[in-house]
């Protein structure tokens, strides 16, 4: 993270951010269903992404953060990687979240120690929080069959590296 990273840019980025994980979720859970033995497992983290976004929804609104304009993409991009990766059976799925969430975990702990400086106590434990959750849903996708299909988690973390550049300004 760059040092004059602003405290609108980590919401607006962590907001859509979160927004993504919940539509890849919903994609992966609309395609599985309740027949794949991972569905339970995504179905928590989806829950645990919706706790994350009403927590940046809310900051957005209180903190009048301008939200990204990137939105309406990340709704259709999120969840189509969902269906995307589910429609490649329950290993691609978790190898989708391993790679999502490795990203998210090196995002998360970039904005953590920028704001050691005290800048904003508040989202810094908002942060911590998720991150130790996100870094939960790593290993628990790692455990249950995300660890191939090395070219797919390459592209998917590639493209969260370029979405989080994008969204912090856009």
């Amino acid at each position: 993270m760059a040092a004059t990273e602003t405290i609108d840019e980590m919401i607006r980025v962590d907001h859509a951010g979160e927004y993504g994980a919940a539509r890849i979720y919903a994609g992966q859970l609309a395609v599985m269903g309740n027949r794949a033995a991972v569905a339970p497992a995504i179905g928590r983290m989806r829950a645990q992404e919706a706790r994350h976004l009403a927590v940046f929804d809310e900051l957005i609104v209180r903190r009048r953060v301008r939200p990204t304009i990137l939105h309406p993409i990340w709704h259709v991009a999120g969840y189509m990687l969902g269906v995307g990766t589910a429609l490649l059976g329950p290993d691609a799925a978790m190898a989708c979240t391993v790679a999502v969430e490795t990203e998210i975990d090196r995002h998360y702990q970039a904005q953590h120690d920028a704001l050691a400086d005290g800048r904003d106590p508040e989202l810094r434990a908002h942060i911590a929080d998720f991150q130790a959750e996100e870094v939960e849903h790593r290993d628990t996708a790692s455990e249950m069959g995300g660890t191939g299909f090395p070219v797919m988690s390459a592209l998917i973390r590639a493209g969260c590296r370029a979405a989080i550049a994008v969204t912090k300004r856009i």
